[in-house]
């Protein structure tokens, strides 16, 4: 898919908003780009998630996981596409964990899937914790790259869609300076 493709895919399902929004980093932006508009297609997850196992580094990947909420559909259909096992991390008392039976073993290959990335907390808290594990992080793929390449998250970053969108703190908020206030359509502090 092209850029302009995934761009249109999120403007058709109405998941590129503009406002004011607080993000799941704390972070505050103009826009917000709502993945599960999108994700709730099943074909069009599909495609997309084509995409993402595309661009990793060949070879067999054993795990696709993906941080609880926005990254359980994407981890499920990426490790559809790769023919791996597909689980999620969840957020228990202030860091991510595996529960419901699911496990990481040494020396397994995990991809760590996102549906946006703008600094990459839950990404890369998931993949230490697969790194933890003993596991080999080939690297974090997602949807939207939102830093525009710029994410430093210690693992490789691969991406369908880089867009450099602003965000900034709650002290350096523009729209805050002007008395609008954020609104946070999806978080993991909801």
């Amino acid at each position: 898919m092209e850029d302009r493709d995934v761009i249109k895919a999120f403007e058709d399902n109405g998941a590129m908003l503009k406002g004011h929004f607080l993000l799941t980093s704390g972070r505050h932006s103009d826009k917000y780009l709502q993945c599960a508009l999108v994700t709730q297609h099943p074909d069009l997850c599909a495609k997309l998630a084509g995409e993402i196992a595309a661009k990793l580094p060949k070879g067999k990947v054993d795990v696709s996981i993906g941080p609880a909420m926005g990254g359980i559909t994407l981890a499920y259909e990426v490790g559809r596409a790769l023919g791996s096992r597909a689980i999620f991390a969840e957020r228990e008392e202030g860091r991510m964990t595996l529960r419901r039976g699911f496990s990481l073993n040494p020396g397994e290959k995990v991809v760590v899937c996102e549906d946006v990335v703008t600094t990459g907390g839950s990404a890369k808290e998931v993949a230490d914790m697969a790194r933890e594990a003993g596991c080999d992080v080939v690297g974090i793929a997602c949807l939207v790259d939102r830093s525009g390449g710029k994410a430093n998250l210690g693992y490789p970053l691969y991406s369908v869609l880089k867009m450099e969108v602003l965000s900034w703190t709650a002290e350096e908020c523009p729209l805050c300076k002007e008395g609008s206030f954020p609104y946070k359509p999806g978080s993991r502090k909801s």
